[in-house]
């Protein structure tokens, strides 16, 4: 009884892959080097899921297309390249560094930059604030003497 749970447990916790029995390859090799490069190309339909990973029509040719050209003997960046022609750059999970993906990979860490310099400013500031020297003789004779206008004022109400 434990055991079946465990196995239950076990198989509920392995990812589910959309690949169907029909689109195995019978190379084993073949077929791992389909399952990497299906793991990095985004799902068109889905966006947020690999096409190994999605049930759409599209991530299914995608994984055809996929497995036609490693048969055909093409390596695995010429397989990639081709996906990345066909379909843009949006089809790969992880999108390569370029110009026109800097401010994607560069954005993070400028907003943690500007985070970080704005709270510096800021508590920069708040310990200026709180360095306050004491007045000197002649300040507090005329705060005293404006204060004790303010207070004759205040008598009379």
């Amino acid at each position: 009884m434990l055991a079946t749970a465990l196995a239950a447990l076990c198989l509920s916790l392995t990812p589910a892959l959309a690949v169907q029995p029909d689109e195995i390859l019978k190379d084993p090799a073949l077929e791992r080097r389909a399952r990497e490069i299906s793991a990095g190309l985004r799902c068109l339909v889905c966006q947020n899921q690999s096409i190994d990973d999605s049930d759409a029509p599209l991530a299914k040719d995608l994984r055809v297309l996929v497995r036609e050209r490693l048969t055909a003997g093409e390596s695995d960046d010429a397989v990639r390249d081709f996906v990345v022609r066909r379909y843009g750059e949006l089809v790969l999970l992880k999108p390569t560094f370029g110009q026109h993906t800097a401010l994607l990979w560069l954005g993070p860490a400028l907003v943690l930059l500007t985070s970080a310099t704005g709270i510096a400013f800021a508590l920069r500031r708040r310990r200026a604030g709180q360095a306050v020297r004491a007045l000197s003789a002649e300040e507090r004779a005329s705060l005293d003497a404006i204060l004790g206008n303010d207070r004759a004022s205040l008598k009379d109400y």
